[in-house]
């Protein structure tokens, strides 16, 4: 009963904060900051005073669908964290012993740590942990690509966030954002403090910036990634998701967060003025 409560919740939420005709001020001058840096995309910001998205590409940013690589760690942690499979920020996710290529990946890490440089085989282990049932469970309970049985998980449970079997739009990603920093998800207080907390990456007297990002392949197989997060100023929220396809995931890697604050900065924003 808790469960389907918490899905008509949810239902509603989503929809009374989706991108509508009514809502959305689309601005193609953001086309410049793609274009400079040679990739394709969608940015969507939106203001929570006052409903209203500031998009580029609203197609895209509705309807496109595309794996949701390492913003899923912010879900992942989130159901680690409330059903006890791990107790805090702090715990050690061990290493497997493997050698990868990204060194930063060759030893035990705790659960902030894996999530600050995005461990992907940490984050393996850890969906191993939580169980294929408890994990769908959870997924279908947030509604979380729910439509079309978007998000089903087979004999795939240590990726199916990465694999292409699982995929979201941006205005999904927006609003789990969203719920996440107003408390709003089907959590404990405590887990949603955690996860906020270590999305956190820039705090200062004029803003904070707070953010995952994700890297994975498009459904035509090129190099994609997601910022997905929340910027605030005066004690104002602005949530965003930023995506990109390119030709090498290198340069995408290393353009994401200037395209990001780029376009943050033409909205005026790092100042403490909005």
């Amino acid at each position: 009963m808790r469960k389907l409560s918490w899905l008509i919740v949810i239902g509603w939420v989503a929809l009374l904060e989706s991108c509508t005709p009514n809502n959305v001020k689309t601005d193609e001058k953001l086309g410049k900051y793609f274009d400079e840096a040679g990739v394709t995309g969608s940015f969507a910001l939106f203001d929570n005073g006052i409903g209203e998205f500031t998009v580029y590409d609203v197609a895209k940013f509705k309807d496109s669908l595309y794996t949701p690589a390492s913003t899923f760690k912010i879900i992942n942690s989130l159901i680690a964290l409330e059903t006890g499979r791990i107790n805090n920020e702090k715990d050690i996710l061990p290493w497997d012993g493997v050698q990868r290529d990204n060194s930063e990946w060759n030893q035990d890490l705790s659960l902030e740590k894996a999530f600050e440089i995005s461990a992907v085989p940490h984050f393996q282990a850890l969906a191993v942990r939580i169980g294929k049932d408890t994990m769908q469970s959870w997924l279908d309970t947030l509604g979380y690509a729910a439509k079309e049985n978007r998000f089903v998980i087979n004999n795939n449970l240590s990726s199916f966030w990465l694999d292409q079997s699982a995929k979201v739009c941006g205005d999904e990603q927006l609003g789990i954002v969203k719920r996440l920093y107003f408390g709003q998800l089907p959590f404990q207080k405590r887990t949603q403090d955690i996860v906020r907390k270590m999305m956190l990456r820039e705090s200062n007297s004029n803003y904070t910036l707070a953010y995952k990002t994700g890297l994975g392949q498009a459904p035509q197989g090129e190099p994609m990634t997601w910022v997905v997060g929340w910027i605030e100023e005066n004690k104002h929220p602005y949530f965003f998701v930023l995506h990109l396809e390119g030709k090498d995931e290198t340069a995408l890697v290393n353009q994401r967060l200037n395209i990001l604050k780029n376009i943050l900065t033409y909205l005026n924003f790092f100042e403490g003025k909005r």
